[in-house]
């Protein structure tokens, strides 16, 4: 059966308390708190009836907890890849929006931080990521990576070959949230599903196959 068959659910982690207060997470190792462990364990019950064949995470604790609750409804072991983690956001890391905008009034964090990681090169690592668990996987198969918001949506962008100026159109991924990308036939991918929480009825993937 040819690869085109393949499909990659990217799972965002659960909530954290830092989410929760609207702070810059980061690479900081910020572990889930009880809501997100709560939707860590639902939204683990709905992607292990899909039957994954392998989980990719981050190693950062919220998004490797997240995993491990699908690892524990399907038997599967998590992989970890570094490519996966967030964003490093340097010297705002912690901080709120309100105290990122007025500490550095001039800068724009959807594209830049001045001592943190630049978002294209976010996005280049995390395909790359993606594409070394895709090695995991069979041909029909099944991969799920779990990671972190701005870090996915990076990397989806990467893969749908959005240019820069558009990237924003992709919206957010929410905690515990997931989209999936399918291959085109002619190459390289396109979106099925974006910040999905619920399973699609099959009428609803067939409409436009």
């Amino acid at each position: 059966m040819s690869e085109e068959t393949r499909r990659i659910v990217c799972w965002r982690h659960g909530r954290t308390a830092w989410n929760q207060e609207k702070r810059f997470q980061g690479q900081t190792d910020i572990p889930l708190d009880g809501t997100g462990i709560a939707q860590a364990k639902r939204a683990a019950g709905l992607l292990a009836t899909l039957r994954p064949d392998a989980i990719v995470a981050s190693d950062l604790r919220r998004a490797s907890d997240t995993a491990g609750f699908l690892a524990g409804r399907t038997g599967l072991t998590v992989e970890h890849d570094k490519g996966l983690r967030e964003r490093f956001g340097g010297s705002w890391e912690g901080l709120t929006t309100p105290e990122i905008r007025e500490r550095w009034p001039e800068h724009d964090a959807r594209m830049h931080i001045p001592d943190g990681e630049d978002i294209l090169a976010v996005g280049e690592r995390v395909s790359e990521a993606v594409l070394r668990g895709l090695a995991r996987v069979p041909d029909n198969g099944l991969l799920v990576v779990v990671g972190h918001g701005a870090a996915l949506r990076a990397g989806i962008n990467r893969m749908l070959g959005l240019p820069p100026e558009i990237r924003q159109a992709l919206g957010p991924i929410g905690n515990c949230s997931w989209s999936v990308l399918g291959p085109l036939r002619t190459g390289g991918w396109r979106l099925l599903e974006h910040n999905a929480a619920s399973l699609p009825e099959d009428r609803v993937l067939g409409d436009d196959r």
